[in-house]
């Protein structure tokens, strides 16, 4: 793999379009890797090529949302069990939501898809958005993430370049799936993801029988300031799990742009609450040399027989919007909102997203975003932030001297609150590096995904990628066969037989263009 993989880097470089610089002109050596302490993380502030570039990206659409723009909500509340593994919470996080068994924290949830627009058929290939706004006594804790457990990057200086090229093109603002596939066959760590996406675990049902997680790896806290790593995920309890086989959304797309958003209103509506479960995975904090993979990985799936589900607690939906724009659409979700015993990983991706979601929110709503009622917490607000585009109250506290906005202060101003805990402080020695992971390792858990997949998921999969890699150049299509059977040598001949089959093809849009040239009924004008 590594000569294949050197060979389509130097056919690049013989065919790039000039060299990559920044808006100030800066020549950039380093377009695939942010600046963090040793390989692993954390990043660092001074990324300055990272946040322009994301920055710039948070402000490409107006007002519609960059990614996920697409979406529906409804409001429930989640039930803690109070334990996990059968032991007390605890023990390894104070958050007060998951203490006590019974207790229930209002929730509101957004369901989306990713790329496409907010007007889009809700059956396209595509990654669902599963973000929960927990409004808890301690404030807002976000749990930002997707239907599918693993991501396409690692590094977050990818994300911009992978939405493009996901997006229309520039110029003719059609999309182009060798455009997709040009800048994943340059990612072959995004090889996991392209398995599930093209299966049929690429276009969930609906939203009420898919999974979610929150993909990346955070940290719980207990009460002396002991982290472990952890993951989340959401299994659907009642509903079930439910994919469409690409046939099967064809059909549906003829009757409806909209099925799955009227699914979930209808349900609710009916009384049939759907209701998942949270289920956590939890493995002691460290870099885990024994394992193939770097547990930081978002492209990597923890063995369950290895770190085993545990249920936390469950969420029920049972109340739909009284307003689409006003709670679906305005609600803001960030990675960073976090409450205290929850904590952030050195993950490199969760660290770009974080900076990211708060940002584009101010952008996409406004400056005063969290005073809106479908983003403001239940708990009272005191805060030295002022004004700002529509500002309509002032956060103060109850005994607060309004004339008073700063801290600290002996004019009756707002005070520290007392800590919760013990502080988690990890220790970092390290060089300040732009490097990948030590261990990348990113095809054997895509063999792995694709051997667990049962005969109809497998076929799926080469038919959706036999007839997107149909219509791209030999070498890219090369690029992801080598990558597949890196995978799988099964996985990698059927692809490419596939595709031989096929031969050549025009893009479907341009058959599209034919069929409407050649068909129709000629009329007169009126």
């Amino acid at each position: 793999m590594e000569n294949g993989g050197s060979r389509s880097m130097e056919n690049q470089t013989q065919e790039s379009g000039g060299t990559l610089t920044n808006r100030q002109g800066h020549p950039i050596s380093d377009n695939q890797n942010v600046r963090t302490v040793g390989s692993r993380g954390p990043t660092t502030l001074e990324n300055y090529h990272f946040l322009e570039k994301i920055s710039h990206f948070d402000r490409e659409r107006i007002p519609e949302r960059v990614v996920h723009a697409r979406g529906a909500g409804a409001h429930g509340y989640f039930e803690a069990y109070g334990t996990v593994g059968g032991e007390p919470i605890a023990k390894y996080t104070r958050a007060k939501l998951f203490q006590e068994k019974g207790k229930r924290t209002p929730v509101f949830v957004r369901f989306s898809t990713v790329v496409h627009g907010g007007h889009s058929p809700e059956t396209l290939r595509d990654p669902r958005g599963f973000a929960v706004k927990f409004y808890t006594e301690d404030g807002n804790w976000d749990l930002v993430g997707n239907n599918l457990k693993i991501f396409f990057i690692r590094d977050p200086m990818k994300f911009p370049d992978m939405v493009h090229a996901f997006r229309p093109d520039p110029v003719t603002n059609v999309n182009d799936p060798q455009r997709m596939f040009d800048f994943l066959s340059l990612s072959p760590e995004a090889t996991h993801m392209v398995t599930f996406l093209f299966s049929p675990w690429g276009i969930p049902a609906n939203y009420r029988q898919m999974q979610g997680s929150g993909v990346n790896t955070y940290k719980w806290v207990n009460k002396e300031g002991r982290a472990l790593l952890v993951k989340y995920h959401w299994e659907p309890l009642k509903q079930g799990i439910k994919n469409l086989l690409q046939r099967e959304a064809d059909e549906i797309l003829l009757k409806s742009f909209s099925h799955a958003t009227e699914d979930l209103y209808r349900a609710i509506e009916e009384g049939d609450y759907p209701e998942w479960e949270m289920r956590v995975q939890i493995m002691e904090d460290g870099e885990h040399p024994e394992l193939d993979f770097d547990p930081l990985d978002p492209t990597k799936l923890w063995p369950e027989e290895q770190f085993p589900f545990l249920a936390v607690g469950k969420m029920v939906l049972n109340k739909n919007p009284d307003n689409y724009f006003a709670e679906v659409e305005q609600a803001a979700f960030g990675t960073g909102v976090l409450v205290d015993g929850l904590d952030f990983s050195d993950d490199k991706l969760l660290q770009g997203r974080t900076f990211s979601y708060s940002d584009t929110q101010r952008y996409r709503v406004g400056t005063n975003y969290l005073q809106l009622p479908i983003n403001a917490p239940k708990t009272h607000v005191a805060t030295n932030q002022r004004e700002g585009q529509m500002q309509f109250k002032v956060d103060l506290g109850p005994s607060q001297n309004p004339h008073v906005n700063y801290e600290p202060s002996s004019l009756g101003g707002l005070r520290e609150a007392p800590k919760a805990g013990a502080d988690h402080e990890p220790h970092y020695d390290a060089n300040l590096v732009r490097k990948k992971i030590e261990r990348t390792n990113d095809f054997k858990q895509a063999g792995e995904t694709y051997r667990r997949m049962d005969d109809v998921e497998r076929g799926e999969l080469v038919a959706n990628l036999v007839n997107a890699l149909s219509v791209c150049r030999a070498d890219i299509q090369d690029r992801m066969i080598e990558y597949f059977t890196n995978a799988d040598p099964d996985y990698g001949r059927r692809v490419r037989e596939g595709l031989e089959q096929a031969g050549s093809r025009s893009r479907g849009g341009a058959q599209a263009v034919d069929q409407a040239r050649r068909s129709g009924h000629p009329t007169d004008g009126y």
